[in-house]
């Protein structure tokens, strides 16, 4: 009966010529200022989505409708008010909205601070195409560097910013691609093991977290996806090096900026968000005064600075904030805390034409808790003890009576890579449990404890005893010194840092270790008893 029903007004309709806005379907009975506009048929629900958007007795349906379609602003506020979009997020959203609409092939790029927006700015705007696009048809891909979790993420937050009213009938959903109507948005991995040949985008293709993205990759497979549509492209993301994907967009896109005249990067740093939202400021202030204005992260991620490769990994101001005034001990003061920091060296590299022996380096630090609980502990550096071409045997027992019956050492962080992990194994058997902290150096995980150290020396807590002119003290310094580091290229924001050449860091990583101490709990133990009464 309701198939009948609805044949009769849609051919009621054609005969007076009319359509609804939204369903594209003829019907008798509208909604709107003009005779008929929006139809009030109840299967469709389209006055309903009218009302969502805003729409009030007396006003235009065709202007409501217009309104929220031209501009993302207006989209914004009326499908999710809990998450409007700033000014910032705006204009880029204005922007690209524009270069989809003209269809000229037009690039983007698109970097915002980190925790910013972005993300939620193009969830809108993937939003506002499918429902733009719903009738008319049209094609989104969107590469991230990793489908899992990136790419779902995504498509989750897309997801959550249709509006259930506008979709309902026209939604569908499979494993990496959301549609609307004629409309759809795909998620591709630029992951090499991938499999993304094959799709094209008609609307958009955009490069999500492109500092991550595979330069030669992008071009030999994403890149011809919009090439026989001219669609527009978007390069987003963060700030890395200047050999990423995005870095090498930005350089051609403020090229064009010069010659055509027209807005192509959208640069949004820290302050400008801060404006916006103050506690994001306040935020990224207390980061700032954690790590230092040099560390790599607040340079990248906050303030929008591309690395170099060829700067040394200290900064000037992060090595004045190491140099302590404390004097060298060769004793620990009673009721204070120690911990020991033992990089391994080898036994063997003597032999060849080029005689070289490698040293084995212990740092031992006392552990400062300031008043204060959400204060972190600050590292102050006792002495340091150098072994030069000393076998294991040799070595084991002159380590466990510096460690245990010198200094009392609560926590032992230990170099237990290649040759490292025997010692390390029957340091383990010896000193009390939980004593010894294994560390197994590897690409990432030697990344992160340089990520580490250096926020820890940025922030004032790692503090070297002052200058007693001891040889093992020099030859740390010189080491800082000579201390480089490469941004790696890929996801992750890997580092490869240490003295280059011939040169030893034993006494870098050695200090360098002290970041596996944050993870400790060392605080002094407080002895709590009760009365009898109690």
């Amino acid at each position: 009966m309701r198939t009948r029903v609805r044949a009769i007004e849609e051919r009621l309709g054609e005969l007076y010529g009319a359509t609804c806005l939204l369903c594209g379907r003829a019907h008798v009975a509208y909604v709107g200022e003009g005779e008929r506009e929006v139809c009030t048929c109840a299967p469709c629900g389209c006055e309903g989505v009218l009302r969502a958007l805003g729409w009030r007795e007396g006003e235009s349906a065709l202007g409501v409708l217009g309104a929220v379609e031209r501009d993302p602003a207006a989209w914004s506020l009326a499908t999710s008010p809990a998450h409007a979009l700033r000014p910032y997020q705006v204009d880029a959203a204005r922007e690209i909205l524009r270069a989809v609409e003209r269809g000229g092939g037009d690039m983007l790029a698109v970097v915002f601070s980190r925790q910013a927006g972005k993300d939620e700015m193009l969830a809108q705007l993937l939003a506002m195409l499918l429902w733009k696009y719903r009738w008319r048809g049209g094609q989104v891909v969107v590469v991230q560097p990793t489908m899992q979790p990136q790419g779902m993420i995504s498509r989750r937050r897309l997801l959550d910013r249709l509006p259930g009213a506008l979709v309902r009938g026209l939604l569908r959903v499979e494993e990496n691609m959301v549609a609307v109507g004629k409309a759809s948005v795909t998620f591709l991995s630029a992951s090499p093991e991938a499999s993304a040949r094959g799709n094209t985008a008609s609307l958009l293709l955009v490069a999500n977290e492109a500092q991550d993205i595979s330069p030669d990759r992008w071009d030999a497979v994403f890149d011809p996806m919009a090439a026989s549509t001219n669609a527009t492209t978007i390069f987003m993301g963060t700030v890395w090096t200047s050999r990423t994907l995005l870095a090498r967009q930005m350089r051609y896109l403020r090229q064009l900026e010069l010659e055509v005249g027209r807005r192509r990067v959208f640069m949004v740093p820290w302050q400008e968000v801060a404006r916006h939202v103050p506690a994001y400021g306040e935020r990224v202030q207390a980061r700032i005064a954690q790590l230092g204005r040099h560390h790599p992260f607040v340079r990248t991620e906050y303030c929008l600075e591309e690395l170099s490769d060829d700067g040394g990994f200290f900064p000037p101001a992060v090595t004045e904030r190491m140099r302590g005034d404390h004097p060298r001990q060769l004793l620990p003061t009673p009721g204070r805390t120690y911990a020991a920091l033992l990089d391994v060296g080898g036994e063997d590299l003597a032999a060849g034409p080029s005689p070289r022996r490698d040293s084995t380096a212990l740092t031992i630090v006392e552990v400062c808790h300031p008043e204060g609980a959400d204060l972190q502990p600050v590292y102050r550096v006792m002495t340091r003890y150098v072994w030069t071409g000393v076998g294991q045997p040799e070595l084991l027992p002159q380590v466990v009576h510096l460690v245990r019956d010198v200094w009392a050492c609560r926590r032992l962080v230990v170099d237990a890579t290649g040759l490292g992990a025997g010692l390390a194994s029957a340091l383990r058997r010896i000193l009390p449990p939980r004593c010894v902290i294994p560390f197994v150096f590897t690409a990432a995980s030697k990344s992160a404890l340089g990520w580490d150290f250096l926020s820890i020396c940025a922030a004032g807590r790692f503090l070297d005893h002052a200058n007693d002119g001891s040889r093992e003290q020099a030859l740390f310094w010189t080491q800082v010194a000579e201390c480089e580091y490469e941004p790696l290229p890929g996801t992750g924001q890997q580092i490869r840092w240490g003295v280059s050449g011939a040169a030893h860091d034993d006494l870098l990583m050695s200090a360098a270790l002290v970041a596996r101490l944050d993870a400790e709990d060392l605080r002094p133990r407080v002895a709590r008893g009760h009365s009898r009464a109690e």
